[in-house]
This record gives C-alpha cells, sequence and structure tokens, in this order.
C-alpha cells in the first residue's frame, strides 16, 4: 500500500509521549499507520518543547497544524512527591493543560482528548465511583493540587465544546501498570513497587516480605495497552454516540476493569508471577490509606468497550519488561 499524501493524512499530535501511557497511545498509532491509516505522527520531547511556555505551544501549534490532539502530558508522581512539591504539581499542570487546550482551540483543531486521573474523585465517594461524583466531597490532601489541576482540566474541555462546538473529550483511567512503568524504590506506585520487592527479595533467598499495612485495602488495576485502546475508542466515537452517553457538564469517561483486588491478595499473585517462595507478612501499624478505590465503568461499557487483559497476564508482562529493561527502571 502506498504512503499517504500529507494532504489526505491525518495530523495527530500526541503530547507526553515518552510517559507510560503516551507509550502505549504512540505504539498504536503507530501499528495502525503501519497497517496503511492515513497517519501522521507528530510528538516533541520535553527538551523540544516546553508545554508550561504558552508562546512555545502557540507556536507549535500554528506551524504544525494538527488535526487531532491527545493530551497524556503531565507532571505526574507518588505520594511523596505530590506532598513534597505541590506547588509544582498543580502550577505545571494547569499550565499544560491551558496551553495545549486554547491554542489548539485557536488553531482549529475541532477533536482533542485529554487524560486526567482517578484521583480527581471525592476521598470517600460511594463505591464504585461513577463519573457523578464529581465534585461532590473533600479531595484526599495528599494530591489534592494534581486533582485540582486534572479537574480544571476536564471543565476546560467541556468549557470550549459549550462556548466554541469543539469536540473535546476526557478519559478518567484507575492505577495503571506495564511497560514503561516506574519501578522506583521510593517514588514507584504499589504494583510496580511489589514487583521489584518481591523479585530482589527472590534473587537474595530472603524468607520472608512485609507489605505495608493490613492487606485488606482493596484497588483496581488497569493494564496501560488497555488504557491506550480505550483512550484511542473514546476519540474514535461518532460524537452523537459520545454526546448520547455523556451530559455537557458530566463529559468525562471512567477507565477501569470494574474489578478490584485486596493489596494482600495482589501480594501473592506477584510473588508467584516471580518466583518468590518465601512468606509474605503485614505491618499493621503501617498505614492502610483508603479502604477501597474502584471505578464504575458502565458508561464505558454501553458504549461497547470493556478491559481485555487479565490481570494475572499483565503482571507477568510487567516483570518481563521490568527485567529487560532493569538498569533504567530500577533508578
Amino acid at each position: 500500500m502506498s504512503n499517504p499524501s500529507a494532504e489526505t493524512a491525518s495530523r495527530i499530535y500526541l503530547a507526553g509521549h515518552r510517559g507510560m501511557v503516551g507509550g502505549a497511545i504512540l505504539r498504536r498509532l503507530q501499528a495502525r499507520k503501519d497497517a496503511g491509516e492515513a497517519l501522521v505522527l507528530l510528538t516533541r520531547t520535553h527538551a523540544e518543547l516546553d508545554l508550561t511556555d504558552q508562546a512555545a505551544v502557540r507556536d507549535f501549534m500554528q506551524t504544525e497544524r494538527p488535526d487531532v490532539v491527545i493530551l497524556a502530558a503531565a507532571r505526574v508522581g507518588g505520594i511523596h512527591a505530590n506532598n513534597t512539591y505541590p506547588a509544582d504539581f498543580i502550577y505545571d499542570n494547569l499550565m499544560i493543560e491551558a496551553n495545549v487546550i486554547h491554542q489548539a482551540f485557536l488553531a482549529g483543531v475541532q477533536r482533542l482528548l485529554f487524560l486526567g486521573s482517578s484521583c480527581i474523585y471525592p476521598r470517600a465517594a460511594p463505591q464504585p465511583m461513577a463519573e457523578d461524583a464529581l465534585l461532590t466531597g473533600v479531595l484526599e490532601p495528599t494530591n489534592e493540587p494534581y486533582a485540582i489541576a486534572k479537574i480544571a482540566g476536564i471543565k476546560l474541555c467541556e468549557s470550549y465544546n459549550r462556548q466554541h462546538g469543539t469536540d473535546y473529550r476526557s478519559v478518567m483511567p484507575t492505577n495503571l501498570y506495564g511497560p514503561g512503568d516506574n519501578f522506583h524504590p521510593e517514588n514507584s506506585h504499589v504494583l510496580p513497587a511489589l514487583i521489584r520487592r518481591f523479585h530482589e527479595a527472590a534473587q537474595a533467598g530472603a524468607e520472608s516480605v512485609t507489605i505495608w499495612g493490613t492487606g485488606t485495602p482493596r484497588r483496581e488495576f488497569l493494564h496501560v495497552d488497555d488504557m491506550a485502546e480505550a483512550s484511542l475508542f473514546v476519540l474514535d466515537l461518532p460524537r452523537d454516540a459520545y454526546e448520547a452517553n455523556t451530559e455537557p457538564m458530566l463529559s468525562h469517561i471512567n477507565v477501569g476493569t470494574g474489578e478490584d483486588i485486596a493489596i494482600l491478595d495482589l501480594a501473592h499473585l506477584v510473588a508467584e508471577t516471580v518466583g518468590f517462595r518465601g512468606r509474605i507478612e503485614t505491618d499493621p501499624t503501617k498505614p492502610d490509606g483508603t479502604p477501597r478505590k474502584l471505578m464504575d465503568v458502565g458508561r464505558l461499557a454501553a458504549m461497547g468497550w470493556r478491559a481485555r487483559i487479565p490481570l494475572r497476564e499483565g503482571i507477568a508482562g510487567a516483570f518481563r519488561w521490568y527485567l529487560d529493561h532493569a538498569a533504567t527502571a530500577r533508578r
């Protein structure tokens, strides 16, 4: 099949292509392009384009004139980073969203997808958390600045739709894991942290591994490749189908599996996957955090999409990626 001409190809700007989610979306878009779909994929590293710089974003949008924008770029981090640098987290994320969304509009971009986070919901939201729980209660204090910025991103999209007739959509993922994850011993999230700890314990021949808390809190985990697929599914939906399942000022869509697992059961699953045969102990003196965080994914299911990658299979793949990228994954 001949290469599409620049005149007919859809120009897609993917912001954040080096992140875990952005990387997964880029792989899927590249596969579409390789299969003959008429796409021009636009990416820039942070060194090439600082998304907090309004003038730089304006110049990029006016020069490249993308047809579609996928906003997967963000300043992200765990509890420690969010607690230590709250000003950085709220400022950088607000600037990224405001610059990309506004300059996309000025450049004539009609279709945009914004990626948020499940932390937008109140800390005491009813379980499972439905989209209409947004702005109904107090946020988790440790990541409130980040959550506020992500809520602002949703409202930016909705406001441009209302005032300017654009088609800007938002998806809110649950806890993500998979290739490209962060396995840092202090800054990583629970699943990659467990993979690293149990692997190192197995290598050292340790008799036991102790996990924080009682092990009873339940968490939901979505493979990043499923998230990428869901993101493009939502982006590709006909406008009438998207609007039939959303509301003008409640337009975001949860993305998850609709299933959760106790942390202790997750630890046993990880230990089995990486080959750790010792004891798993809990430390009830350490905090448990929220008892449960589960997404209501009924809205996305009604649109026709469900997650496909089972947790056991996904963890095995994440472990293989970790082993293949140990030098960089352990930073």
